[in-house]
């Protein structure tokens, strides 16, 4: 996955790179910007002890952003990234309960962004630090899986809970950011965004009291349902003692990264292979 948005951000950026980067192109209006970005993601949810983040995980993504004025802009942006927990991180009993989940997630997302400071009359004219807030609206995909006996298990076809429910659902992708200018060129984002969701099923853990085993489709599922038999501190009666999960609350996440921004050129999408100055330009811009 990691190896495909590489090569998917390279394809996008070397026809272009020439080009773009001629002693004429500098005064050109330009507000069209690809992006590909790394950081860390965490989980909020009933495997992680309150008040704390979580365990940290990485993320990677692509991006592309349009600029609507000099101070909003829109941006699409394509991430994958892990999340994790275990109750064998707890503070509390809830080590006695033993589960735990990792899942690899992909999150298709549109923000809009508001910066602090406008970006200038031309797109080098921008100032060397600018600050920005976003929210929007996106889709996540969601796979808890669980290990037992050295296998991985994709936990939401087993339905450890004795229902089902999709690992298709929206999400609220709010933040904050700064936008650091390099050069002309390339900018550098360092962004930090939480995600409310609406399901509480990220880490297959939601209802309060255990199912009972004999309504589950199988061994394994059963297995995985009641971890506790594996460490001695399941009781005499799970399904009438013990809680499993919380519904009152759904699972949420944050997501930190670092992406590296890249001005395309406009005329590559308005079908002319005019130069992008054909006047020439004096030996020096102005910087600001």
């Amino acid at each position: 996955m990691k190896r495909f948005f590489t090569i998917s951000f390279i394809a996008i950026l070397l026809p272009v790179v020439a080009e773009a980067q001629s002693f004429y192109a500098i005064r050109k209006n330009r507000n069209l910007l690809v992006g590909l970005g790394s950081g860390t993601a965490n989980y909020y949810g009933e495997l992680v002890n309150p008040g704390e983040t979580g365990r940290l995980k990485p993320n990677i993504a692509v991006s592309g952003e349009y600029y609507l004025t000099d101070r909003i802009s829109t941006r699409a942006s394509l991430t994958w990234f892990q999340i994790s927990g275990s109750d064998a991180k707890a503070n509390d009993d809830r080590q006695e309960r033993n589960l735990s989940f990792t899942s690899g997630n992909i999150e298709l997302s549109v923000v809009g962004v508001v910066n602090l400071m406008p970006i200038g009359a031309r797109f080098y004219q921008r100032s060397k630090l600018n600050f920005y807030g976003f929210i929007g609206v996106g889709a996540l995909y969601f796979n808890p899986k669980a290990e037992y006996q050295g296998k991985k298990y994709a936990l939401q076809p087993l339905q450890t809970e004795g229902s089902s429910y999709s690992r298709f659902v929206p999400v609220v992708p709010m933040g904050f950011g700064a936008r650091i200018k390099l050069d002309p060129f390339f900018n550098i984002l360092v962004e930090g965004g939480y995600r409310a969701t609406f399901t509480d099923h990220l880490d297959d853990i939601s209802i309060r009291r255990y199912p009972d085993g004999a309504t589950l489709k199988s061994d394994i599922a059963r297995a995985l349902s009641d971890r506790r038999v594996e460490i001695g501190t399941q009781p005499s009666r799970p399904t009438e003692i013990g809680v499993r999960g919380n519904p009152e609350k759904n699972d949420n996440y944050f997501i930190g990264s670092v992406t590296l921004q890249y001005y395309l050129p406009q005329e590559i999408f308005n079908g002319s292979n005019r130069k992008l100055y054909n006047r020439k330009r004096k030996g020096y811009y102005k910087r600001r």
